[in-house]
């Protein structure tokens, strides 16, 4: 099955958290800077406040990037708008990233169960099924989202393998034929502390099931060219300058028109 997500010439180079290293991550700032460097893929987060707001935004406290505190799913989005990323910068609205950046393509992870009916509200009301991939830590986050997604669209929602899904692949036979069912990608560590997780095996076997391999998150250059040399698909890095230069280098640098 073909996914508009994933049409695209060479590997892809996704700008994780908008690029984490040059602007306060997951903020409208970090995701224009990446546009700006020729990105045409955006990674970020989903969370959802206590009445349904969908933030673009990782933690589910918000105390590490933020002025405040508090626990995102138990508070309205009244008080959570008023918290600033780095002292500066308004948490956004993932509807608001999807409209600000309409040729984007946005690889959205869910990091909790209740941003789940919200996305599919947003995704639905953007038009924007067509250029996202969603992905969780939660093969039961997936699961839930394939059924709600259902409801609203009849295209194919590019998403990725959970955790299972992930293991599966590594050991391959029927388990790893059934989680790769309906699925566009696997999205896994470049590595577990030291050991190499992206390998050319692993790559290779994801690949016979028809899955996009994108490794994350690679913020050295010597380690984004292991990975391109195994044949991974795609790559998602805080230090946006670094993987251009490297793709730029290996005549892959395809840059966002406009």
């Amino acid at each position: 099955m073909r996914y508009a997500f994933l049409d695209h010439d060479g590997p892809l180079a996704f700008a994780h958290r908008g690029g984490a290293l040059g602007a306060p991550e997951n903020t409208m700032a970090a995701f224009q800077r990446a546009v700006d460097l020729g990105y045409r893929y955006i990674e970020t987060d989903a969370q959802a406040t206590a009445d349904g707001v969908l933030l673009a935004f990782h933690d589910p406290h918000l105390s590490r990037v933020t002025d405040r505190r508090g626990l995102i799913a138990r508070l309205p989005y009244r008080e959570v708008s008023g918290a600033r990323v780095a002292g500066v910068e308004p948490i956004p609205l993932l509807e608001e990233a999807l409209g600000s950046f309409p040729a984007t393509r946005f690889n959205i992870d869910i990091k909790d169960q209740p941003a789940i009916g919200p996305l599919v509200r947003v995704l639905h009301r953007t038009k924007a099924w067509d250029r996202v991939c969603i992905t969780s830590f939660s093969t039961r986050r997936l699961a839930q989202l394939r059924v709600r997604a259902a409801l609203f669209t009849r295209e194919p929602v590019c998403t990725a393998l959970g955790p299972r899904g992930v293991a599966a692949v590594r050991f391959g036979g029927a388990a790893a034929r059934t989680a790769a069912a309906g699925v566009a990608c696997a999205q896994i560590p470049h590595s577990l502390g030291p050991v190499p997780f992206a390998t050319a095996s692993y790559i290779a076997q994801a690949h016979a099931l028809g899955l996009s391999v994108h490794a994350w998150t690679v913020n050295d250059a010597a380690t984004m060219e292991r990975l391109l040399d195994a044949g991974v698909d795609g790559i998602m890095t805080d230090d946006l300058e670094a993987l251009r230069g490297v793709l730029a280098g290996r005549g892959q640098w395809h840059a966002a028109a406009g």
